[in-house]
């Protein structure tokens, strides 16, 4: 008798690699529940907070609730219609018009600059409380390239008072990576040592007769000149500048850094494990200070940005702390750069809308700091914002790493 003849089984076929999430794939997951959908809507329950503060902030409406059970719908009425007058004026002041919009985006331009430094500081694992710092020396560098230099062309005299800025920033940001590197002193220490060295050092630069205007005993500079200002976008009328395309392409550098870049990898990598790169042979103490080096430059370009396109002058606390807004933005935009412009334009124009609503219906512009801290809170508890709205979560490490703190 004769085996019966088998066939050999076929080889198997190799499956094929896993393809990535195509945008349309990722866009969707982001618009049902990722990071980007619990940060727009985390701005509601901070209006709805913000409303009742509104309400208790003003005597009369307040008045009214005492007699509630008599006339409910006279404190419901007052209560709406100043909410929502407030909220009008709010709009109005940020998106209402040109001029609303410039200003807006005015606010904007050196809040990305800023944000974006402290947020490439978060992806390399460092937590850079010195941008005010590195703002102040930027804007001090710039002035005093901007004011001292005459008889120069445009195309050169901005650049520079550009340069200048951005050169004092990276300067003052190298120092607490260097000492982070050599002697492992922290960066939250050094850096904010250093805000307060810039600031007094700006104190002392405006009472010398280098920098002093003449003819005035208050501490303030002399005029840029006329070149080095960054030009008007919309007209001589509105403030809008330069500063904001110069703050764009900050952003677009700063996204292929991190995203397309070996260097950009050796931060990230950095940043979420430093041991694992050390041993896979990146140089974690070069990595720290080119990161501090970097963000403080962008910080400086923010300082610049202010001194060169919208004050023209230095004077005492010019910086208005938008080095410490940044820490909120970076956290906002969850240190990534796009979402970093989105946290700049928001908060820029909560600040137009502000002086708006203050002028048409006496609520204090402090309220917008209030909304401010109200919006990062809920942006930090994604798992609160979830549970409002019943939206389902998102896997783990949806989100841009940040840093790790005071123990990273």
């Amino acid at each position: 008798m004769t085996e019966p003849i088998t066939k050999a089984p076929a080889p198997e076929q190799p499956s094929a690699p896993p393809q990535p999430p195509s945008f349309a794939a990722r866009l969707l997951r982001e618009l049902t529940g990722g990071p980007v959908l619990v940060a727009v809507l985390a701005v509601v329950p901070a209006l709805i907070i913000g409303a009742v503060l509104i309400v208790f902030s003003d005597q009369n409406v307040l008045s009214k609730w005492g007699y509630f059970t008599a006339a409910p719908g006279d404190a419901l009425s007052a209560s709406w219609h100043l909410v929502s007058a407030s909220y009008a004026a709010l709009f109005r002041g940020a998106l209402g018009s040109r001029s609303a919009l410039s200003e807006t985006l005015t606010s904007a331009t050196p809040l990305i600059l800023t944000g974006l430094a402290v947020a490439l500081s978060f992806r390399a694992g460092l937590f850079n409380i010195g941008a005010e710092g590195q703002v102040i020396i930027g804007g001090l560098a710039a002035g005093f390239v901007g004011f001292s230099l005459h008889g120069l062309p445009v195309f050169v005299h901005l650049p520079v008072a550009l340069l200048a800025g951005l050169a004092g920033g990276a300067a003052w940001g190298f120092i607490p990576g260097i000492l982070k590197a050599r002697t492992g002193a922290h960066e939250v220490i050094t850096t904010i040592m250093l805000n307060y060295i810039a600031a007094s050092l700006s104190f002392y630069l405006l009472s010398t007769t280098v920098f002093r205007r003449p003819g005035r005993t208050d501490p303030i500079s002399k005029p840029v000149e006329v070149p080095a200002r960054l030009p008007h976008l919309a007209g001589q009328s509105l403030r809008v500048n330069a500063g904001l395309i110069v703050a764009l392409l900050a952003t677009m550098v700063v996204a292929w850094l991190l995203r397309r870049s070996t260097l950009g990898f050796e931060l990230r990598v950095s940043g979420a494990n430093p041991a694992a790169a050390q041993t896979a042979g990146i140089s974690v103490g070069r990595t720290t200070v080119l990161a501090l080096v970097i963000a403080g430059g962008l910080a400086g370009l923010a300082g610049a940005a202010l001194i060169l396109g919208v004050q023209y002058s230095l004077f005492i606390n010019f910086s208005g702390g938008i080095g410490f807004d940044a820490i909120t933005l970076a956290l906002l935009g969850r240190a990534a750069p796009w979402g970093v412009v989105a946290a700049a334009l928001l908060f820029g124009a909560l600040r137009a809308g502000g002086v708006q609503m203050q002028a048409a219906t006496g609520i204090s512009v402090d309220l917008i700091t209030v909304l401010q801290s109200l919006i990062v809170i809920f942006v930090a508890a994604p798992a609160l914002i979830r549970a409002l709205y019943r939206i389902s979560g998102t896997r783990a490490g949806s989100g841009a790493p940040v840093s790790k703190g005071w123990g990273g």
